[in-house]
């Protein structure tokens, strides 16, 4: 059975566009493959934050995660800095990792861009990212567009490790999911929504309750014209609206063209609200439960154990490689 695995930050609650284009796939995948799904604090820490805000943070991921479908008898779902090698292979990928390929990753020029101090883990976040994934032997790593970059990285890292010292490393494939990879900002169509906007009205969190949604919907950028039709070059908004549409109702792209031809931008909005609303309300009631109970902090020890007995495998063959350690 091939291996997945996934991260993701806990820097804020997950958006609509986390769920469609993440977490819905992850459910499915656990199914057909040996899944690790991982908290990746660590990561987090490469900018300030809230000591406070970052424990429950990193406790309300978790209870989405469990809330969105994923089982734990079939996955293994951790946090990341319960487990040591993670931070102990980081620091063997930076070994192997060059400065230059470290200064060309689009996200460290964007975020250290203009500013006079910047965090050295905000350079050496790849290394840890290859780390997480190479500990597990994963074959399949489910990203966004905007990691293929550092998954590109860890395809090296694995590779140069390999030849330089010893096969250890499976060299994961890259997996980017056709629909739903990208749903848009609700008030920006041409860029993706993301919790860390500035603007609340251009993204559903997952934790919206169901009048915040429909707002948000029925606000949500569209055009002049009221043609319903999907067109990505010159009715993002609406074409936005449309796939959010089809990926909440399982309805195909054709037959939302032929629902609503004629009728207007109104009665299209609210169709979309109610299939999110719909859709997230069972997922927030049950994330609400699982915060409040013994169960969640259950699952996530019983993770970090398959976690660590899996990882230590792969830490300690690459540090024999390296000749690391006493000979036994």
């Amino acid at each position: 059975m091939s291996t997945v695995f996934s991260g993701i930050q806990p820097s804020g609650t997950l958006t609509l566009g986390n769920y469609l284009g993440a977490l819905q796939h992850f459910v499915g995948m656990q199914e057909e493959h040996d899944s690790f799904f991982c908290i990746v604090d660590q990561h987090a820490i490469t900018v300030p934050q809230d000591k406070t805000k970052l424990r429950k943070n990193i406790r309300s991921l978790a209870a989405l995660y469990l809330a969105s479908g994923i089982n734990p008898e079939k996955s293994t779902l951790f946090i990341q800095s319960e487990v040591p090698a993670h931070a102990q292979l980081a620091w063997i990928m930076q070994c192997v990792s060059y400065i230059g390929e470290l200064e060309r990753m689009t996200q460290f020029k964007d975020k250290s861009a203009g500013k006079s101090g910047v965090s050295s883990a905000l350079l050496t976040y790849p290394p840890l990212m290859a780390a997480d994934i190479l500990l597990y032997q994963t074959d399949i790593v489910p990203v966004g567009e905007d990691q293929k970059q550092h998954l590109e990285l860890t395809r090296n890292l694995a590779e140069r490790f390999n030849q330089q010292y010893n096969d250890i490393f499976t060299v994961p494939e890259v997996q980017i999911p056709k629909v739903g990879a990208r749903i848009m900002s609700l008030q920006d169509p041409d860029k993706k929504m993301s919790k860390s906007d500035e603007n609340q009205k251009a993204y559903i969190s997952m934790l919206d309750d169901d009048k915040t949604i429909t707002k948000k919907i029925k606000s949500a950028v569209t055009d002049s014209d009221q043609e319903i039709r999907f067109d990505r070059d010159n009715k993002p908004g609406v074409a936005n609206l449309m796939s959010i549409l089809s990926l909440a109702s399982g309805k195909d792209i054709a037959s939302i063209e032929k629902d609503y031809s004629g009728s207007g931008y109104g009665t299209f909005k609210e169709d979309t609200a109610a299939a999110v609303v719909e859709l997230l309300r069972p997922i927030r009631e049950r994330h609400h439960e699982l915060m409040e109970s013994e169960e969640l902090d259950q699952i996530l020890d019983e993770g970090a154990d398959r976690a660590q007995r899996a990882s230590f495998k792969t830490l300690k063959k690459a540090e024999r490689a390296l000749g690391l350690g006493r000979k036994r």
